[in-house]
């Protein structure tokens, strides 16, 4: 039963290597449904697995993770209706205060826990965090993305009053931290730089596929469309993603390189996509490119499966260049050779399972799929490059160690949730 718990009597002080038994952690998503954050679900299970009891607040999705409360594995799932942001800054506001409201009142009926942790984007969940600090919890900030990169990539509105407010909430959101969790380097170094957080509060906790989910099968012919190779595209199509570099690519494939043998897939949805679908015809790509939308997880690998190459087209900008992509990752777990186009943390990711255009030359990375076409035993050793790196340096069970070693972190040194046993200890009923 949810909140049966006399908390008073423990302490953060017991706490050491992870092992959170019997404290409540609670994990705060705006811009995803849980368990359909994949990089969320996996804390949430790894944190689970520790000892702690985990619940999760986050919006409902459009088609599934619809329940507005679902209790799955063990992780205790508060979900909340938002309609996405649409007309501009207007609708952002919109869309952020719903969320924020539904968050504080959930967050109430969740009630105290140990720890609060907070995913961004935006970077306003630390309002309903200090909340809960000031009742005792420790707060940790996952920093998803770089906001203040993100608006400048986005909306290509330079430094104007909105991107000096979300610099100020990014200020306050690590002001408000104990500890960060930064997806790659990169990300470290701006909290520690620009955040001014101490080194030892920032872990890197790199996002990383769950194997259990890409498991190659056979490849299926047929999914080429009488074409000789298939190249494939999985992932979020936004303005910033370089889905219309990927399309203009593959029509200088066809009309620079007079190469015809392929056909194309894109997997995926976002803001952008009736825009890509359009783009892809006025190209004249419609019969060799298709768009799936978002498709489950048994048809997407049938289409890895069976790719040649896979393309990471997320052009350079102050976001693309210092993020980890997700897709770049399965990609690899898939055994996939990739074309992407040169940026700093593409090449941590993928090292040489990867071929870099320069950046956003569009002409360059066409020559990369054309190279890679014509070089089936390159492609084999990229993927298994890609592959072997995924299990390794890059697995999942390494970002788990610095979870759990972040979460000891946090409660490292408090003895009591709240200071206050009398409040704490009280028997919370439904």
């Amino acid at each position: 039963m949810l909140g049966n718990t006399a908390f008073g009597d423990t302490a953060f002080g017991d706490t050491t290597g992870g092992d959170g038994t019997g404290r409540r952690a609670l994990i705060l998503v705006e811009n995803l449904s849980v368990p359909f954050d994949r990089r969320v679900w996996q804390e949430c299970t790894t944190l689970r697995d520790a000892g702690w009891k985990v619940h999760v607040i986050c919006p409902r999705g459009e088609k599934r993770d619809t329940e507005p409360e679902a209790e799955i594995d063990g992780v205790r799932i508060h979900r909340y209706p938002l309609r996405a942001a649409t007309g501009g800054p207007a609708g952002y506001l919109r869309e952020y205060g719903s969320a924020l409201w539904h968050t504080a009142r959930l967050a109430r009926k969740v009630g105290p826990v140990h720890v609060v942790h907070a995913c961004n984007p935006p970077d306003l969940l630390f309002l309903p965090a200090l909340r809960l600090k000031r009742l005792g919890a420790r707060f940790v900030f996952d920093q998803h993305d770089l906001v203040p990169e993100l608006y400048l990539s986005r909306f290509d509105r330079g430094e104007d009053l909105l991107y000096r407010a979300v610099c100020a909430l990014e200020r306050m959101t690590y002001r408000a931290a104990d500890i960060v969790l930064a997806t790659n380097e990169s990300y470290r170094e701006v909290a520690v730089r620009r955040g001014g957080k101490r080194p030892e509060d920032v872990f890197v906790v790199r996002s990383a596929p769950v194997i259990e989910r890409f498991q190659p099968v056979p490849p299926e012919p047929e999914l080429k469309h009488g074409k000789q190779h298939l190249l494939c595209y999985l992932g979020v199509m936004g303005p910033q993603d370089g889905v219309d570099y990927a399309l203009r690519s593959l029509a200088k494939l066809r009309d620079n390189l007079g190469r015809t043998d392929w056909h194309a897939v894109f997997v995926g949805a976002g803001d952008a996509f009736d825009a890509m679908v359009e783009l892809s015809r006025r190209l004249g790509l419609s019969e060799q490119v298709q768009f799936t939308g978002r498709i489950p997880d048994a048809e997407l690998v049938r289409y890895l499966s069976t790719a040649d190459v896979c393309l990471s087209p997320d052009p350079r900008n102050p976001l693309n260049d210092v993020s980890t992509m997700n897709k770049v990752m399965e990609y690899m777990a898939m055994g996939k050779p990739i074309v992407s186009f040169d940026l700093k943390e593409a090449r941590v990711s993928a090292g040489d399972a990867a071929v870099y255009a320069p950046a956003n030359d569009e002409a360059q990375f066409a020559e990369h799929i054309a190279v890679l076409l014509d070089d089936p035993e390159k492609r084999a050793r990229m993927g298994k490059l890609g592959q072997e790196r995924v299990g390794g340096e890059l697995s999942w069970q390494n970002s788990q160690r610095s979870l759990l070693a972040a979460y000891a972190a946090a409660c490292h040194g408090r003895t009591r949730v709240g200071g206050a046993p009398s409040r704490m200890g009280r028997r919370r009923r439904r």
